[in-house]
């Protein structure tokens, strides 16, 4: 169920631009922040980057696109 809610100005015309950019609705822009936001709250230590990563990897997973890491080879 969706909720309204209220937001700045300034977040509302960044997020319609920043949406426009990344092919995303303005409602999608501000829910992606602020789902990055609280994965970066719940882990500080991370970068964006490192976020990012994690999450693609995750989706690659569940898409079967992932390779097994086996610690010890290679080395």
């Amino acid at each position: 169920m969706s909720k309204a809610i209220k937001i700045s100005d300034d977040i509302a015309e960044e997020a319609r631009l920043t949406a426009r950019v990344a092919r995303r609705s303005m409602a999608g822009q501000v829910e992606y922040w602020a789902f990055i936001g609280k994965v970066a709250e719940d882990n500080p230590d991370l970068s964006f980057s490192v976020i990012k990563d994690i999450l693609l990897g995750r989706e690659q997973l569940k898409e079967g696109l992932g390779t097994p890491y086996i610690f010890g080879e290679g080395d």
